[in-house]
């Protein structure tokens, strides 16, 4: 005897997994001031719109300075591959020196979203609160990544690793 699970992924799953990535970025704001509480919302659109079409592989907040990280948090996209339950969103690190530091937000999209032509994806992100910049990520500078949470909703898992300064 078999039997097959299949999930599939909607967008009250993408709005599970944006609200965990939302929520770290609130407690980035609360604990060192930015990003504006402001964007906020806009950045939640967008991840959600995005996640809900399987458009994003990582998504990466943080700060920089000389084009080094000096905190960050990067988030993977994913099968679940059958992970039970999700972890609760927040305990960012929170004695990271960031006040000369530069803050940035990258994402990069899937290959669903490279299958789109350049029509499709201009007509998807018309509807996005904001359009993104290309930029190069920065490098890292001293610490080191950890893996501490992980998020699933729908068969999907998104995967929290932390740059943290030494």
């Amino acid at each position: 005897m078999s039997s097959t699970y299949t999930t599939t992924f909607t967008l009250t799953h993408a709005r599970q997994l944006a609200a965990k990535v939302v929520a770290d970025l609130h407690q980035c704001s609360l604990l060192y001031g930015r990003p504006s509480g402001a964007r906020l919302g806009d950045y939640e659109a967008e991840l959600i719109e995005k996640l809900a079409k399987g458009y994003v592989a990582t998504y990466e907040f943080g700060f920089k300075r000389n084009d080094q990280r000096v905190l960050s948090w990067r988030y993977t996209v994913g099968p679940d591959g059958g992970l039970q339950g999700s972890a609760n969103a927040g305990a960012l690190y929170a004695r990271a020196a960031v006040a000369e530091a530069e803050y940035f937000n990258s994402m990069s999209h899937s290959s669903e979203w490279d299958n789109l032509t350049d029509a499709q994806q201009l007509a998807f992100e018309s509807n996005l609160p904001f359009s993104r910049k290309t930029a190069a990520l920065p490098g890292d500078g001293d610490g080191y990544w950890m893996t501490d949470h992980q998020y699933s909703a729908g068969g999907i898992r998104i995967e929290r690793k932390t740059f943290r300064p030494r």
